[in-house]
């Protein structure tokens, strides 16, 4: 039996490819950063320095959205405030530990295990709703998890996972719940608009406040602030990376299935990668920092191409809405 997917799916596809493109690159402007931070704020540490990569943009996000629409935050409803919230807990987490993750290892790396909820979601959703989700959603899963391997130069015979990786994976698991909560029911009637600033608010107050217990001292808050150079990037990943990419992921995502969701969101380490392959020389001469470019491989091409296939596949054969 055919199952009718949403009308505006295409364009749904378009608009998520637009939000992978900005996620991308919030992977080099992200390590660029922390590297930033080790120059400017040498005296803090690892994890006040993956907090203050993330609280700024949100705290600004934040401000903006509300200086746009000054009376949508004492008009959201129950219901909006419920997801909001929720949503905004898992992807603190998430980018928390992904944020300092980062500090321990390469930038293409850390984008492309962050798709690990690629394989997660229809095995969740299989699980829930006790069906077979589709031997195409397999073929994708197995084609992102190869892509994946090649990538990372995988050896079974020496398995090993430092901090950056275990960090990288943990996070994807509060990505997943993110895009899961998306997608959510009952939460139908939303208004994306309300539902972001919600978010953005809720992930403010969490980093906000973590900044804060963290910071060796207030020169620490206050030093980042003082260079142009970070504040160009905080720029870029506030308006970009995050009212950009998160105000096209709430709106649209909802059109397609979780399990769709999650494997075109697997594009995002693709433009990560290539973006690593330039970026970094041009921060490192502008800001001051050592961060080299990373390098084109045979690696990158082929794991790349099977992930790029996954979509693809996912996207001319799309799974049924459950």
């Amino acid at each position: 039996m055919s199952v009718a997917h949403h009308p505006q799916r295409p364009r749904a596809l378009l608009m998520l490819l637009l939000a992978n493109f900005f996620w991308g690159l919030s992977f080099p402007v992200i390590k660029a950063v922390m590297l930033l931070h080790g120059v400017l704020i040498p005296q803090a540490g690892t994890w006040f320095s993956a907090i203050y990569t993330v609280a700024p943009r949100f705290v600004l996000a934040s401000a903006v959205l509300m200086a746009l629409r000054p009376f949508d935050f004492w008009k959201v409803t129950r219901g909006e405030v419920k997801q909001g919230v929720i949503i905004g807990l898992f992807s603190s987490v998430g980018m928390l530990l992904q944020n300092d993750a980062l500090q321990f290892t390469p930038a293409s790396t850390s984008a492309f295990l962050t798709q690990f909820y690629a394989i997660l979601i229809p095995i969740y959703v299989a699980v829930r709703l006790r069906r077979h989700p589709g031997w195409t959603v397999w073929v994708c899963c197995a084609l992102v998890l190869a892509g994946v391997a090649i990538l990372g130069r995988f050896d079974w015979r020496e398995l090993s996972l430092g901090r950056g990786e275990w960090e990288t994976l943990v996070a994807s698991l509060f990505f997943m719940g993110q895009i899961l909560w998306l997608e959510n029911k009952a939460f139908a009637v939303n208004r994306p608009e309300r539902l972001t600033l919600v978010m953005f608010v809720t992930e403010a107050v969490v980093f906000a406040g973590l900044a804060g217990a963290t910071a060796p001292d207030i020169a620490s808050l206050v030093t980042p602030w003082t260079s142009p150079a970070w504040l160009a990037l905080t720029v870029v990943l506030t308006v970009f990376c995050t009212l950009g990419s998160f105000s096209i992921m709430n709106a649209w995502q909802p059109k397609i299935t979780a399990t769709e969701a999650g494997l075109v969101y697997c594009v995002e380490p693709i433009f990560g990668s290539l973006m690593a392959l330039f970026l970094p020389a041009l921060f490192s001469v502008w800001a001051g920092i050592a961060y080299a470019n990373e390098q084109a491989t045979f690696h990158l091409l082929v794991g790349g191409g099977l992930i790029t296939a996954a979509n693809i596949l996912i996207t001319l054969k799309p799974p049924a809405k459950g």
